[in-house]
């Protein structure tokens, strides 16, 4: 196995998995750190924890056991992959876990690129940018969990970790991978333990690859995997290793199927109100979410009842909790951020199970914690990487079962990304 990747929530894993086979390497991704008897044949192997939001410690011991488990694998590289906005807070987690991981394999240094252009996502002297936009001005800035506040990596990676940040501008990425390797070994000998990369192309992304190569441990969106993968892609074709062809093993299939949306994202905003036009939909009820046991039981019969009843030869139906940043700090100021969230997420994951009972085996699910909690409510711990619906998105397919999905983290995708996973895609 050449590449293993930590991955700090579901759609980030499956994010980077795409990105690693669109460019070479055959992707397995694994819901959660496997167990020790499980034999995965691939290139790459990717692990999606949900560690992005939870407690530091929680996070930390979550990225150890799963760089283990990859060392136990003969993993020659390690990845670790937050978001291409930097989501975390102050106090964590992109910053005590990228320092955990440093210090069990031993090493010194490592890159910070979240850039990711091919989706708006540059980095440029130290500052992101999103679509053109500082972080900071973003929409990012209201995200109800980890608003960004700052654009600057280098003030948000030293706020949350142990040592000193590094840049390397896009510059000096112009003069290629050379250059670059030099520059983080001046930067070494300097004592900067992160080096924070600028990116504002693919070319740039290519040139990171190529000067990280004998990096032990990289950090960075997904972007990051374009140039690494094509590094090892090089060194497996040496090899004679043939490729496996990942994507035919990814592809969609179910007639039966149904869109979910929890993100609350500016992109799904949009997503969702074309999606109106287009088809059946049905906004979720927070307060049915939060009532009792019984109450909360009877109305996921009842959306699921609804998602049968609507559900034909055209698009399939949509059920979203997705709301503008106004009505959604109405409802966390009522009901509470945690208590509202939970609640959303495990009617959630009821209604999927009474669907898939109901023989539906294909789900198009928008944001990380949903796609999180309706994973692990189909009992599904590995997938095959599929063909991309936009960058970053591909439709999956699980290995145990004959279930697809398609999890979109809640900015990706275009306006019509609903409607196209299903039109451009047909089973």
């Amino acid at each position: 196995m050449l590449l293993g990747v930590i991955a700090d929530d579901f759609t980030g894993a499956t994010d980077i998995a795409s990105f690693l086979v669109e460019n070479g390497l055959s992707t397995v991704q694994l819901n959660g750190v496997p167990a020790d008897d499980i034999i995965v044949n691939t290139q790459a192997v990717v692990i999606s924890l949900k560690s992005r939001s939870c407690p530091v410690e929680e996070a930390k011991e979550q990225s150890l056991a799963a760089l283990s488990w990859l060392q136990r694998q003969g993993c020659r590289q390690f990845y670790f992959k937050y978001c291409s906005t930097f989501d975390s807070t102050p106090k964590g987690n992109i910053g005590p876990v990228t320092d955990a991981l440093l210090n069990a394999l031993g090493e010194s240094q490592t890159v910070i690129s979240p850039a990711l252009p091919v989706n708006g996502r540059t980095v440029y002297q130290g500052y992101l940018f999103v679509m053109g936009q500082l972080l900071s001005e973003s929409g990012m800035r209201n995200h109800p969990v980890t608003p960004m506040t700052d654009s600057s990596l280098l003030r948000l990676m030293e706020a949350q970790a142990e040592g000193k940040c590094g840049l390397v501008t896009a510059s000096e990425l112009d003069l290629g991978a050379q250059a670059v390797k030099q520059k983080l070994s001046a930067l070494a000998k300097e004592g900067k333990r992160y080096v924070v990369l600028d990116a504002l192309s693919e070319q740039h992304l290519l040139v990171q690859g190529e000067a990280v190569k004998s990096m032990k441990l990289v950090t960075g969106g997904s972007g990051l995997a374009i140039g690494i993968a094509r590094q090892w892609a090089v060194v497996d074709q040496e090899s004679g290793q043939s490729k496996n062809n990942a994507k035919l093993a990814g592809a969609p299939q179910g007639k039966k199927a149904v869109v979910l949306s929890g993100s609350c994202s500016t992109m799904t905003n949009l997503q969702v109100e074309r999606y109106r036009q287009q088809a059946a939909s049905k906004a979720i009820d927070v307060e049915r979410c939060v009532a009792s046991d019984s109450e909360h039981a009877a109305y996921a019969a009842e959306l699921a009842r609804w998602v049968e009843e609507n559900a034909g030869d055209g698009l399939a139906p949509m059920l979203y909790a997705t709301a503008e940043p106004e009505t959604l700090k109405l409802i966390q100021q009522k009901y509470g951020s945690q208590t509202s969230s939970h609640a959303v997420e495990r009617l959630f994951s009821e209604v999927v199970s009474l669907l898939h009972k109901a023989g539906f085996n294909r789900f198009i699910v928008a944001g990380g914690e949903t796609s999180g909690v309706i994973t692990q409510s189909l009992d599904i711990h590995g997938f095959h990487i599929g063909p991309c619906i936009s960058p970053g998105v591909p439709w999956v397919r699980a290995t145990e079962r004959p279930v697809s999905l398609a999890l979109k983290s809640g900015n990706f995708g275009d306006e019509n990304f609903f409607a196209r996973a299903q039109s451009e895609f047909p089973v």
